[in-house]
């Protein structure tokens, strides 16, 4: 599978798991009424509806704010998924492609409903995480690919193959 198409899958299936989860969820249960939903001891299912960003930053309360904000996912989403297009590696147009797909869909939700829906609640003893969703997971799984890419020597384009880096050097005489 060509780099282009793994991304892509990672995209529409990023995109449809995350819309699917909380289309059930929020249309399809009562989960709205009977929250929380106690999964395991360090994990609820609840309905947080997210103004902001990531983590709940920049909290957008006016229509001009949530349009702002859907308009910037889509820009991002755009650059990156070029990027995607041409990136020379499985790692990273994957990891490009679970970016675009969480950024479409959390997109989706704002310009559908003004707030992205949240639903898994992570927490241990006093300690409690942010509520997050599919797209979210997706997103920061993205990140740590993209991170990971960029250590590995194909993704800092360090190649061995001289098809890749040009001809080698046969003079050893500086070049001015």
């Amino acid at each position: 599978m060509t780099p282009t198409r793994a991304g892509l899958l990672a995209l529409f299936l990023t995109l449809v798991l995350d819309q699917a989860s909380k289309l059930g969820l929020y249309f399809g249960t009562d989960l709205v009424l009977t929250q929380p939903w106690r999964l395991a001891p360090f994990a609820d299912f609840v309905v947080v509806w997210n103004r902001g960003v990531s983590y709940g930053l920049f909290q957008q309360e006016s229509g001009a704010g949530r349009w702002f904000l859907v308009i910037l996912s889509l820009a991002a989403a755009l650059g990156l998924g070029i990027w995607m297009t041409r990136a020379g590696s499985r790692l990273l147009a994957v990891a490009l492609g679970l970016i675009v797909g969480g950024a479409l869909g959390n997109a989706i939700d704002r310009a559908a409903y003004g707030a992205v829906f949240d639903f898994v609640h992570l927490h241990a003893g006093g300690w409690s995480w942010y509520v997050f969703n599919v797209a979210d997971a997706a997103i920061v799984a993205g990140v740590i690919g993209l991170v990971l890419d960029s250590l590995s020597p194909a993704g800092r384009g360090t190649s061995k193959d001289p098809a890749k880096t040009g001809p080698a050097r046969t003079d050893t005489a500086p070049r001015l």
